[in-house]
């Protein structure tokens, strides 16, 4: 029986696909929990318009993060501390802190979103990677100044 996924099943396929599978896997299991619908004409022109919908809005929200992407190349923040003895920093510079900056020039990024391998401990210009979007990164320039 052919069908068409409207989940993703492992080893059968991903949402949209029209696969074939056994007529009592079909009716006995996958279309009663909903996973699925027999593949007939008016069925298949329902699955295309949505893939035609969730293609557009894919290629959206890429244009958006490549124009945030751009936006971030041209912001640095600072972020000031408190140093001691011999320019060592009271804690530390952590995705969080980066975030608000980030925030207070404009643009929001959840800090998670913000790939620091570790916490920055040390005086200096630091290039930050950011995520935002699939496979879209942007690098922030980061100053850590003394107070």
């Amino acid at each position: 029986m052919k069908i068409i996924l409207k989940k993703d099943i492992e080893k059968i396929g991903k949402i949209g696909d029209v696969v074939s599978v056994k007529d009592g896997y079909a009716r006995n299991y996958l279309i009663p929990n909903g996973s699925c619908v027999q593949a007939t004409r008016s069925n298949m022109k329902i699955v295309d318009e949505l893939k035609s919908i969730e293609e557009r809005k894919s290629k959206k929200a890429e244009k958006a993060s490549e124009n945030l992407a751009k936006k971030l190349k041209d912001i640095s923040v600072t972020a000031t501390v408190k140093v001691g003895e011999d320019d060592k920093l009271f804690g530390a510079v952590t995705n969080q802190i980066i975030a608000e900056l980030i925030l207070e020039k404009g643009i929001e990024i959840d800090k998670h979103n913000i790939l620091l391998e570790e916490p920055i401990k040390e005086l200096g210009v630091y290039d930050v990677p950011v995520k935002v979007g699939t496979g879209i990164k942007a690098e922030i320039k980061v100053w850590v100044v003394k107070e």
